[in-house]
């Protein structure tokens, strides 16, 4: 199969939209906004909406803010916060201006909250959860108004400043709009304000607890910020009309647009921030970080590079149709990004010795092999000498038609080296083939003499001077392309692959990985693409995650 050609970034239909804004005037400057709730960690979903809003603020001049929704004391921490931060910076992208949380404007919020009940468009409600449910309706019944719904301005202002005050236990009672138990539009059903909940705010400490909602927050934060392109997923779009209502029944700085994008599906992949949260509360992986996680900590630690996420999600586009991304799209996008730019290195996973009998004991010769075939990255020498490791699998006593390595009296070229022959195996009592005594052909180091032919190449490393290390090879975390759906209605943890992590031991690297820092990523020959761990690798005693194999399974005929 021939390599596909590297396709063109997909249409993103937000961009005419925000240049015809600039041009006819109506915004002399976009600024967009990436607000996250650190409730987690950011996943692949997260960098489609990173790369969207930092990516149209960079390309027509404007500014995009980072804010963090802290509506929910009770599920945020200052590690996400924290965590978040580094994954945008490392994806490339940084934030105008100091960082924005929706804390910041508590204040500003609880005064507007008063204007609505002055209003006469606010109320305080002792409904019960399953009470305030039964009132809601259904999508084909309208609610029915709650009993607490008449409640004077005057009754309405004394309870919910005795909310404030922390007179009340956590869901006693709750501030509602007053808007329409009756609308098609079920968010419009006076949906709620403020919830009581005495936590601990990893912003504001103890000064608050009563909490604004997310519907009730996010607008008006995007209007104190001059958001000028409030961009979410299709999951809001059904709570456009609430956004609007709140903008046009307080006295906001400003109206910001409010406007809807497919969210990334992609298969084999969980993005659900409770469930990653539940693989890693329950031990399935390592850590928000585990290189088989969807998390940008995951990736990050797996070896894939912020260009190869930025290319990805340039590949899939902005529309809002939907559907499912092929996971082999994204492997795609790390492959072409490592071949082009991964430093070429040979390191023997399953190690057999070869002794080539025919090879002076004692001497030693320098081989300079290059670092990359196309880019120029320099060369790194390699030692070649009697004793060399192969890997077991490119040795076969009985070969299968088309093998192309080592049999017996078979020949074969060692990567940028001599052509040897298989003469004998060694075996231990139990039959296993512990050792290879070959000879080699002084006359084939560098090009075949003519009409000199040999079945394949494979790659060594000398038993003097390799390095041993460990290997990780990741696979994908869940078998199944729909890890959610299951054959008899079970967990989409019954989906985990057993499979996505074998650890090698034992391994020998060429003597140039010897001073791999973490991250540093290599294609090892014939064996796929792999990097440096971030945390547990170090000079000397490293250990190497695979990030993704040789082979390409997408865009390919």
């Amino acid at each position: 199969m021939s390599k596909p050609e590297t396709p063109a970034a997909a249409a993103n239909f937000l961009r005419p939209i925000v240049q015809t804004d600039l041009e006819s005037g109506k915004h002399a400057k976009i600024i967009t906004r990436f607000p996250p709730e650190p409730n987690g960690y950011l996943h692949i979903g997260h960098a489609k909406s990173i790369c969207l809003n930092f990516g149209l603020a960079r390309e027509f001049g404007g500014e995009c803010n980072l804010r963090f929704d802290d509506t929910n004391p009770a599920k945020e921490d200052q590690e996400y916060i924290d965590a978040i931060q580094s994954d945008v910076r490392w994806l490339g992208f940084e934030w105008s201006g100091p960082v924005h949380y929706a804390s910041d404007y508590f204040p500003q919020l609880h005064d507007w909250a008063i204007e609505l009940i002055k209003a006469g468009k606010a109320y305080v409600c002792h409904l019960s959860p399953d009470e305030a449910r039964e009132y809601r309706g259904t999508l084909t019944e309208p609610g029915k108004n709650s009993p607490y719904r008449e409640r004077s301005v005057e009754e309405n202002l004394d309870l919910f400043a005795r909310m404030k005050a922390g007179e009340f236990a956590d869901g006693a009672c709750v501030l509602r709009a007053k808007i329409d138990m009756a609308a098609p539009n079920m968010n419009l059903r006076d949906p709620i304000l403020y919830r009581i909940r005495h936590a601990h705010h990893h912003q504001t400490g103890d000064q608050w607890c009563i909490y604004p909602s997310y519907d009730f927050t996010h607008g008006q934060s995007d209007a104190l910020e001059g958001i000028t392109h409030s961009i979410c997923t299709l999951e809001f779009e059904d709570h456009r009309p609430l956004y609007e209502w709140f903008l046009d029944n307080l006295p906001v700085p400003s109206k910001p647009r409010q406007y809807e994008f497919a969210r990334l599906n992609l298969n084999y992949t969980i993005t659900s921030k409770r469930k990653l949260k539940q693989l890693v509360d329950e031990g399935h992986v390592s850590g928000w970080d585990d290189p088989r996680m969807s998390t940008l900590s995951g990736y990050r630690r797996r070896g894939y590079t912020p260009a190869s996420i930025r290319h990805f999600c340039d590949l899939i586009g902005v529309n809002r149709a939907g559907g499912v991304v092929d996971i082999g799209m994204l492997e795609f996008a790390i492959r072409e990004d490592l071949d082009a730019n991964a430093s070429r290195a040979m390191c023997v996973l399953k190690p057999l010795k070869v002794v080539i009998t025919n090879y002076p004991e004692g001497q030693v010769e320098l081989l300079e092999l290059a670092r990359h075939p196309k880019q120029d990255m320099g060369v790194r020498a390699l030692p070649f000498a009697r004793e060399i490791y192969i890997d077991a699998g490119d040795y076969e006593e009985n070969p299968p038609k088309g093998y192309k390595r080592l049999e017996p009296n078979g020949e074969v070229r060692l990567r940028g080296s001599y052509v040897i022959r298989a003469d004998e195996a060694i075996k231990d009592a139990e039959g296993n083939i512990v050792e290879l005594r070959c000879s080699y052909d002084p006359a084939t180091l560098g090009k075949n003499p003519e009409g000199r032919k040999v079945k394949g190449v494979i790659h060594w490393v000398p038993v003097e001077g390799s390095l041993e290390c460990e290997v990780r090879l990741y696979d994908r975390l869940f078998k199944s392309a729909n890890p959610e759906k299951t054959e008899d209605g079970g967990s989409f943890l019954d989906n985990i692959n057993p499979d996505s992590l074998v650890v090698l031991t034992g391994c020998r690297a060429e003597p140039s990985l010897a001073q791999a820092q973490p991250e540093d990523r290599f294609q090892f020959e014939r064996e796929g693409y792999f990097t440096a761990d971030l945390k547990d690798s170090k000079p000397g005693a490293p250990v190497f995650n695979r990030t993704v194999t040789l082979r390409d399974s997408w865009g390919q005929s």
